[in-house]
């Protein structure tokens, strides 16, 4: 379970690298019951091969980035399930064990950790609102335990991601300060601003001076809202830009998603024009999508 030899960032540099889709859909493609508040976290205790099984979906898809299934797996939200912190620990181990022992016999496959929302953790949709009532502090002390925990699992990369206002952000990167990792910033959006409302360029200008940050971008959003702010994102902040749009829209009334048909190949070559580097999908996002992702990224 070795970790590629050359760094994402340098990578990056290069070209474009495709990411994997929605764990979530796949999960549940795979018969998977997802109802529990915990969502995707329950199954690293409860069925950890059907979360390998799903990373090992999005590999031969094409993706070379397997994003772990730690987006809500938090201390608080495991506690209330009677879980130990010693025991939450060992779950966000597994959660980046089980990515990078998919990608076993791979070459160059990364393992990004990702890191939700304190808004996941609610499971109220309070990541497409943002404004928890929090302080920037009350938030940082909230992340970094979590931070922590997944960076002592070694992956290769941490996924600040899903992010919905600039209070979050600035937590999430005082929280990574010290670390030892690159990381990725990337907000969820409504036009051309936050969830809470920011404009986009000064969102992003909170990264750009981050020396962790190696992309930031925006993900968990609707597609036609992706193209706009990766050019914003590239030209605020300089940095390779991170793009991975929802395959439809959730309508928070209906609870319920709503699909939207996307001319993937034409999107993708669009963002990549524009400055995006890392490039995939993320709720109702699957392997035949990604694979779609990978071959229009496989020519100029």
């Amino acid at each position: 379970m070795a970790a590629p030899t050359t760094p994402l960032a340098a990578v990056l540099a290069e070209g474009p690298v495709v990411l994997d889709g929605g764990l979530s859909n796949q999960l549940q493609d795979q018969g998977c019951d997802l109802s529990d508040e915990l969502w995707t976290a329950r199954l690293l205790a409860d069925a950890p091969g059907q979360i390998e099984a799903a990373h090992a979906a999005y590999l031969r898809a094409g993706a070379r980035v397997l994003t772990t299934a730690s987006y809500q797996a938090t201390y608080q939200g495991f506690a209330q399930r009677g879980r130990s912190e010693r025991e939450t620990s060992q779950l966000l181990r597994r959660s980046v064990e089980l990515a990078r022992r998919a990608a076993r016999g791979l070459p160059e496959v990364w393992v990004a950790a990702s890191v939700g929302p304190y808004g996941a953790m609610l499971a109220d949709g309070s990541e497409y609102r943002g404004r928890y009532g929090l302080s920037v502090g009350e938030l940082e002390r909230f992340h970094r335990p979590r931070i922590d925990a997944l960076a002592a699992a070694g992956p290769d990369v941490l996924a600040l991601e899903t992010v919905p206002d600039t209070d979050e952000a600035e937590a999430l990167l005082r929280a990574v300060d010290g670390v030892g990792l690159p990381v990725w910033l990337s907000y969820t959006i409504s036009g051309g601003r936050t969830r809470a409302g920011q404009p986009l360029a000064e969102a992003f200008a909170l990264a750009a001076t981050v020396p962790e940050v190696i992309a930031v971008g925006v993900n968990c959003s609707a597609a036609q809202d992706i193209g706009p702010a990766v050019a914003v994102a590239h030209a605020v902040t300089g940095k390779p830009v991170v793009a991975y749009p929802n395959g439809g829209e959730w309508d928070a009334v209906a609870r319920t998603w709503r699909d939207t048909p996307l001319d993937v190949a034409a999107l993708v070559r669009g963002w990549r024009s524009d400055g995006a580097r890392l490039i995939g999908g993320c709720c109702r996002v699957g392997p035949r999508d990604i694979a779609r992702v990978a071959a229009a990224l496989a020519h100029p």
